[in-house]
């Protein structure tokens, strides 16, 4: 069974960091990224990274977002910083598990993310 525990959101002032975290465990992961939503808004991609360190990201989110994965722990990171008001969000930790000739998304519970002015 596929969990992600996700760790790290919460209440920062603009121009400030957060790191969140994501534990993955029940599989092997061909990819493992970040998503966010903002209220009223469509899920998007933020950054995602696969099982051999190939990264990619939101245009917006290459500058001020670092993404990285840790194999031996299946977990993965996404530093940010710099973040600004637009950035308030709850971010949501993705894997990605290839199944023979099909791919399958797992979602974590979400994290939320709050930047003041």
């Amino acid at each position: 069974q596929v969990q992600l525990v996700e760790s790290g959101g919460g209440l920062v002032q603009a121009g400030g960091s957060l790191r969140l975290s994501c534990a993955a465990s029940g599989s092997i992961f061909s990819g493992l990224g970040w998503y966010c939503q903002a209220p009223g808004k469509q899920r998007e991609l933020v950054a995602a990274i696969t099982s051999g360190g190939i990264t990619n990201y939101a245009r917006y989110a290459k500058d001020r977002l670092i993404i990285s994965r840790d194999n031996a722990k299946n977990t993965v990171y996404l530093q940010m910083n710099s973040l600004k008001p637009e950035d308030t969000a709850v971010y949501y930790c993705n894997a990605k598990v290839r199944r023979v000739y099909l791919e399958y998304n797992y979602w974590g519970q979400g994290t939320q993310v709050t930047v003041s002015s």
